[in-house]
């Protein structure tokens, strides 16, 4: 509800109750303040609403309205002036339509006929010079309208190119300026944007921040990875001792095979006389095993 006119009605009867009271010249202040205050609201916003473009429009709409006035002006001018100037052939063709008449009758005798007509032919020039005179006055108005409107004409035209030129800039600097709010991000429309921009890049460097912090914590051992996946610098470092361990110890046995096989190689020549010593070692320890029970003393039961 606008409080437009609640403040009125309110400000009416604190004024009539001050005047009963006989105290009206502070009232009369607050009611000018009011005033002001309302005027200076509405002028704002006219302001605000305003634009300059609509009001130029208006303004050269409102010169083509008041030049079409001038030019039925001088439309009705000229109707009037044509009109007198038929009544001016009539009245002269009834003067000279007179004046012959008086004319016949006097050549026929007739005076007291000559003498009417005559007397009607006075009162129709009366009529004449009358007309005659409304006549020059109403093509002197009709010059001065034509001219006016010759005048209105060029002022309506020069304005329109200077209302065009006026749009033209305005538009211009408006997409200018908007292009620079744009710009700077200080406009409406992009401010939304910068915000949501802003607010993204905050979260993905908390995100990241956060990703850090966790990385840091488990590296440290204070809080414990669930998965197995991770391992701190100890264990890692651990478990490359131990796999460079293992690489060496698979390194050694390869090499002890290539040196094992190399030596089989070159040994082939004594291979029998070193069977032979081995079978015959054999063969000395089987005599021996069976021989020994032989020297084992026996015990008799008695």
């Amino acid at each position: 509800m606008d409080a437009g006119p609640v403040l009125w009605v309110l400000s009416q009867e604190l004024e009539l109750e001050s005047v009963r009271r006989g105290r009206a010249k502070p009232m009369s202040g607050v009611m000018k303040r009011m005033g002001m205050i309302f005027r200076a609201k509405a002028n704002k916003a006219l302001d605000r609403a305003e634009d300059p473009r609509e009001t130029l429009d208006y303004s050269y709409q409102k010169q083509l309205e008041l030049l079409q006035k001038v030019r039925r002006g001088v439309a009705d001018v000229a109707t009037s002036r044509k009109r007198l100037e038929l009544q001016l052939n009539q009245l002269q063709s009834q003067s000279s339509k007179l004046e012959d008449q008086g004319r016949k009758a006097l050549a026929l005798g007739r005076e007291d006929l000559a003498r009417e007509a005559l007397s009607r032919r006075a009162a129709l020039q009366q009529q004449v010079t009358d007309l005659e005179t409304q006549h020059a006055t109403l093509q002197g108005e009709e010059e001065k309208l034509t001219l006016a409107a010759q005048r209105l004409q060029a002022k309506v035209d020069a304005f329109r190119t200077k209302k065009e030129t006026i749009k033209a800039t305005y538009t211009a600097a408006q997409a200018q300026t908007r292009i620079g709010e744009a710009f700077s991000g200080i406009s409406e429309e992009m401010g939304d944007v910068g915000l949501a921009i802003q607010r993204a890049e905050d979260k993905t460097a908390q995100l990241q921040a956060r990703a850090g912090a966790i990385d840091e914590l488990l590296a440290s051992g204070a809080l414990d990875d669930q998965s197995g996946m991770h391992k701190d610098d100890i264990q890692a470092e651990l478990d490359r001792l131990s796999g460079g361990t293992d690489v060496e110890l698979e390194l050694q046995r390869m090499k002890a095979e290539l040196a094992g096989g190399t030596s089989q190689a070159i040994g082939t020549g004594g291979g029998s006389s070193g069977q032979q010593a081995i079978e015959g070692g054999s063969g000395q320890g089987q005599q021996q095993s069976q021989q020994q029970p032989q020297d084992t003393p026996r015990f008799d039961k008695q």
